[in-house]
Parts: structure tokens; sequence; C-alpha cells
């Protein structure tokens, strides 16, 4: 139960306000990759935020939906939460990433058109 599974003890733990505030904030770091991809000042950039959002993103929805029972139980970890060193070290360098592409945008103007 402290690996792949982790989502239903957190939710028999902390309730139904616990596992959706767990959601949400997995769901900001999300939205925030997207964010980023879009402010993105070149292609790379953009492809490296969307792809970890996207990686994200099926790693909350898989891991839920496993815990939950709407999809087949898998080794998919819950990002920054399952026990596990390499899942988190993974995690961890695609949000740097992320991090490094937002740090090196050029400023934009608003008279700028792209």
């Amino acid at each position: 139960k402290s690996t792949d599974v982790i989502f239903s003890v957190l939710s028999e733990e902390f309730g139904f306000i616990g596992s959706i505030l767990v959601v949400c904030l997995l769901f900001a770091v999300i939205w925030r990759c997207f964010t980023a991809a879009r402010k993105a000042d070149n292609a790379f950039g953009r492809y490296i935020c969307t792809g970890v959002g996207a990686m994200l993103l099926f790693h909350v929805f898989e891991n839920v939906g496993m815990c939950i029972g709407l999809m087949p139980v898998t080794g998919i970890p819950l990002p920054f939460i399952s026990y596990g060193g390499t899942s988190l070290v993974t995690n961890m360098t695609a949000i740097g990433l992320v991090l490094s592409v937002t740090y090196h945008n050029k400023p934009r103007l608003r008279v700028d058109v792209y």
C-alpha cells in the first residue's frame, strides 16, 4: 500500500477533502507546465513543457483511475507521492527542465507578434 496504490491510503486517511486537495495540487503543477509551454519562446521549450505536463497528467490519471477501479492495475506511480527513488528523481528532473525553460525565456513586449 505504500507504493503504487498510495492514493487509496491517502483517501482513507484524509477523506474526500484530502484526496481532492492532493488532486488539485497535482493538477496545479500540470497547469503550470502547460502555461510554461504556452509562454516558451522557442519550439524546443514548448515541446519539453508539453511533454512533461502530458507525462504528469497521464501518471495522475492512470494512478487515480487505478485506485478507484476505473483503469487496470499497472505500476504507474503517483507523481511526487508514491514511494520509489527512480520515480521521484525522474519527476524532479522533469520539473527542473520546465523551470529551466521558464527561466531562459526572453521577456516579450506587447507589440511582438509571433
